[in-house]
């Protein structure tokens, strides 16, 4: 019998290397944590911290490399800044923790970091995917360590809830998207993106199946779970309440941007052909959202379900670039998720800072006073309260504008109107965290002292801060960077 030749392909592995660095970091970490004698979750955060450092190196070194497809990975500047934005979001979220995990002895352990960058090689699996099933797996790995990070508060129910809800309702979102991606698959016979494409240019009609229509539906309400569309958003509130609030954090901007990347990929690469058909979807889907998040926020007394809620108007916000569908808009996109990045963070991040121990501070009481008592924090807090309002001249007034100036230009002149009398709708909410925050007295004074902060939280916060303001008052270097990004795209 003839034996058959394996041929191994060919990877050039230096574009994997923020992934690899990722995965080695992640084992290393839980390894050190096993084996180690004593208790160390300074050198578990530090150790984490100087890995995704390493990984944004290698993102950066190879941000425009000259091949766009490797074999199931596309390695282009859309997946590179999407990257860089996973990384940035991982070195935020390291340096909070490293505060929070005094609280709560449950987070000293190398499963939280592991867990945390696992689920980061995930999203960067996600938005650099070129084959639905490579897709699929990276989003699972990253689900399921958020899954995990939900419910890390052992003791507390609402965690444990939390958890348990996330999961079984992404169970569900995830046999859905599998359905889309079968649909696909029954329709052009392949899986990969890029061939995809190119079966649509070549067989027309093809563009007309409704098996096809039908996996785009169910792809886009499988990924619509996890950026919280609107009717797949009510698990948000109760599960970033229940979660530990720096997993919460990362919850919002990581898997938004990982999941938002998927959609754009899919969407606005493969079936850009057939606008038409799912462009009704996604307007409808985005004044909803928008809508659903703007109402419900106005009237949450605690914080975190208030941001959860945002977080939902936010994602509407962001589909009015899926409904553009031009290159402007694809740019505004990119621009918008850093800055939401920023923005939603260094809220969470100075919540996290409220938390007593093993108890999380978190409602509008808890923040009554603080502007005037701690200064520094107030000021965070509102630089970060007035960019998620897009109150000028911070970076979520120029996400918004350039998204909304990209809809005009494409003809969706009403959907900005109401994206417009949405984000005026937000500032009520927004503001009333500033007003208790420097108009009312602590509720009870001395007995809700803020801890200790780490010189590694103080980083945090402030570069968040910082960069909230220049990229809102300078735009230029990351509007260009988000446009250049985006031509693997067209």
């Amino acid at each position: 019998m003839d034996q058959i030749a394996f041929t191994a392909p060919e990877i050039d592995y230096s574009y994997l290397l923020p992934q690899i660095i990722l995965l080695a970091t992640s084992v290393f970490v839980l390894l050190a944590d096993v084996f180690s004698k004593r208790n160390f979750p300074r050198m578990l955060a530090t150790f984490s911290f100087l890995g995704t450092i390493a990984a944004t190196v290698a993102v950066v070194s190879n941000f425009y490399p000259v091949d766009n497809k490797m074999n199931m990975i596309f390695m282009d500047g859309f997946s590179s800044f999407l990257m860089l934005i996973i990384c940035l979001i991982l070195l935020v979220t390291i340096l909070i923790s490293v505060t929070y995990q005094r609280l709560f002895t449950n987070i000293n352990s190398g499963e939280y970091y592991c867990l945390l960058l696992l689920s980061g090689l995930g999203m960067m699996f996600m938005v650099a995917a070129g084959h639905l099933i490579l897709m699929f797996v990276a989003l699972e790995l990253m689900s399921i360590s958020i899954y995990v990070l939900t419910g890390f508060h052992r003791d507390n129910a609402n965690s444990i809830e939390a958890a348990l809800k996330y999961f079984l309702l992404g169970a569900f979102a995830s046999a859905i998207l599998l359905m889309g991606f079968a649909f696909i698959f029954g329709a052009t016979g392949t899986l990969d993106i890029t061939a995809i494409s190119e079966y649509l240019v070549k067989h027309p009609q093809a563009v007309g199946s409704g098996w096809l229509l039908a996996g785009i539906v169910l792809t886009i309400s499988g990924l619509g779970f996890k950026v919280s569309m609107v009717p797949f958003h009510m698990w948000t509130p109760d599960v970033y309440e229940g979660a530990p609030t720096v997993v919460t954090g990362f919850m919002a901007t990581g898997v938004k941007a990982a999941a938002f990347a998927a959609l754009v990929r899919i969407l606005m690469v493969p079936f850009d052909q057939i606008l038409v058909d799912w462009t009704p979807i996604l307007w409808g889907a985005a004044f909803l959202t928008m809508t659903a998040g703007n109402i419900l926020a106005l009237v949450q007394e605690d914080i975190k379900r208030m941001l959860a809620y945002s977080s939902i108007a936010h994602g509407g916000y962001l589909l009015i670039g899926f409904v553009a569908g031009s290159g402007m808009a694809q740019a505004g996109i990119l621009y918008y998720l850093l800055a939401y990045a920023f923005m939603n963070l260094g809220a969470f991040g100075v919540l996290a800072l409220l938390a007593k121990k093993d108890r999380e501070c978190t409602t509008l009481s808890d923040v009554s006073g603080m502007g005037l008592e701690y200064p520094g924090l107030g000021l965070a807090m509102a630089v970060f309260m007035f960019s998620l309002a897009g109150i000028p001249p911070t970076a979520g007034f120029m996400g918004k504008l350039y998204i909304f100036t990209a809809a005009v230009k494409s003809g969706f002149v009403w959907l900005v109107v109401l994206g417009a009398i949405n984000s005026m709708i937000s500032i009520y909410y927004y503001f009333r965290v500033l007003m208790v925050m420097y108009f009312q007295t602590a509720s009870r004074p001395g007995e809700q002292p803020v801890p200790v902060i780490a010189s590694s939280v103080n980083l945090a916060l402030a570069v968040s801060t910082l960069a909230i303001l220049y990229m809102g008052i300078f735009p230029s270097f990351f509007w260009e960077l988000a446009q250049n990004s985006i031509f693997a795209l067209t």
